[in-house]
């Protein structure tokens, strides 16, 4: 245990040029202190105090802002970077020197039942802002773009960018050309647009129908004779 505790440390010092020295980062990083707790609370989840383990992840969420179930399993040199706004759910699995950023969630679809939450395999990045979402396998060295929604299995040594993700490089070749980088797709926007669209056409109507009825009102009442 207190070799998986200094490889916690030590990765962060290894991957963040911002951390000076190891007291720094025990002192400082929100999340090695999840991580941590998280440690603890799952030892006692295992155990089966799944309450205590919960209150003790509920506090360790309060103080870090990062939210990691006990029942998640974890294994060594985890680096969360940042850390704000981190979730991770009860069935998630993640392996070795996985890397983290702020906004990530590793949740589920809520349709699935027994294992609900991804599979990360060793040595994958996970940058600030994408969402994991149901239970599949995210594969060693893969790489996931910021703010991506991944629902599908991603293999090994690749990356995925975009919404819903799409893998764009397989090892270390190029396997989507047709991807703008910039314009990325955005459903919430494309929802938006067509919402606009439908007002615009509900503006016409109206106004057609409102001509038509002041001009049959003008013809009933005679008006203009």
């Amino acid at each position: 245990m207190l070799k998986t505790l200094k490889n916690d440390v030590d990765v962060v010092l290894e991957q963040d040029p911002a951390a000076r020295n190891r007291f720094e980062v025990i002192m400082t990083y929100s999340g090695v202190h999840a991580l941590w707790a998280h440690r603890f609370a799952h030892g006692l989840w295992k155990k089966r105090f799944f309450f205590i383990a919960r209150l003790l992840s509920q506090v360790s969420r309060f103080l870090t802002g990062i939210e990691i179930h006990p029942g998640a399993k974890i294994g060594e040199r985890m680096f969360i970077d940042h850390g704000t706004g981190v979730v991770i759910g009860e069935t998630c699995e993640i392996g070795d020197n996985v890397t983290i950023f702020q906004g990530v969630t590793l949740g589920g679809t809520g349709k699935e039942t027994g294992k609900r939450h991804p599979t990360i395999e060793d040595s994958v990045l996970i940058a600030s802002g994408a969402k994991v979402l149901g239970s599949m396998r995210i594969g060693a060295n893969a790489r996931i773009g910021a703010g991506s929604v991944v629902l599908k299995e991603v293999p090994p040594n690749s990356t995925v960018v975009g919404i819903p993700g799409k893998v764009v490089v397989q090892d270390g070749v190029k396997v989507a050309n047709d991807l703008d980088h910039i314009n990325l797709p955005d459903p919430v926007a494309d929802k938006l647009r067509e919402l606009e669209k439908e007002i615009g056409r509900l503006r016409e109507d109206v106004d057609y129908w409102k001509e038509k009825y002041e001009a049959d009102r003008k013809a009933s009442s005679g008006f203009g004779k």
